[in-house]
């Protein structure tokens, strides 16, 4: 099928379109509107119907591209179809179309992890702040269960302009974390932790509640979710 413009949009704002791939209606105006191309949901598309949107945002010249939850089967098939300008990250399930832009942003983000486990969601949280222009920190698996292991990064966190927090099991990070430094804090709950975490529901729960002033709170094993408010905070004001 070819490539059409949304007609009743074009019709309004000339610049406002979208590229009519049949399966997919690519948002072409997402750039000009939030400052970062569409990003790309891999999770029930197929390898081709995300190759085909790929290529719809290069060649719009939207790129850096991001692909969540996309699996190493799909991305095989992308990377046959897109070349070397695609690369994979499987602890993060995400694929990216293009270099990442250069860091710009007020300062550096954090990426704190509670546990090994949680690195998942931590990679996908970091390479997601990563590709759309930030400096970011990892610290890993420095969760509460050994306190010395968070102080002994006090002055990484101090530093940070933004934190993102990432735990399962009871989700306390966020909350100390949040004691801790004067930045917004991103919480992210994982599904990592026995059967009374339900699925992360558990820490969901706790970083809701948490007493910590500041912070703020994303879906479950939402890193991409994290990566992207973060990025926003730590572009406020310098560019859409």
């Amino acid at each position: 099928m070819p490539h059409s413009p949304c007609s009743d949009v074009t019709q309004r704002e000339p610049e406002s379109q979208c590229d009519n791939l049949g399966f997919a209606r690519v948002d072409l105006a997402r750039l000009r509107r939030q400052g970062v191309p569409e990003v790309v949901y891999g999770a029930g598309k197929t390898g081709e119907q995300i190759a085909a949107i790929l290529e719809s945002l290069r060649d719009h010249g939207q790129t850096p591209a991001l692909v969540t939850r996309i699996d190493s089967a799909k991305a095989a098939t992308v990377s046959a179809a897109m070349g070397n300008s695609f690369e994979y990250f499987p602890d993060a399930r995400l694929g990216r179309l293009g270099s990442p832009r250069a860091p710009d942003g007020h300062g550096p983000i954090v990426i704190a992890a509670a546990g090994t486990s949680d690195i998942h969601v931590a990679e996908e949280a970091a390479l997601t702040a990563e590709t759309l222009g930030n400096e970011v920190k990892r610290l890993y698996d420095i969760g509460v269960a050994g306190l010395h292991r968070l102080i002994a990064c006090a002055d990484d966190l101090s530093s940070a302009s933004v934190v993102v927090a990432v735990a399962g099991m009871e989700g306390a990070l966020a909350s100390v974390v949040g004691g801790l430094v004067s930045c917004p804090v991103v919480a992210v709950p994982t599904s990592v932790g026995y059967g009374a975490s339900f699925g992360g529901v558990s820490a969901l729960l706790a970083m809701l509640n948490s007493c910590a002033a500041g912070v703020s709170v994303v879906n479950i094993d939402n890193g991409f979710g994290a990566g992207f408010l973060a990025h926003r905070i730590n572009h406020t004001g310098i560019r859409k």
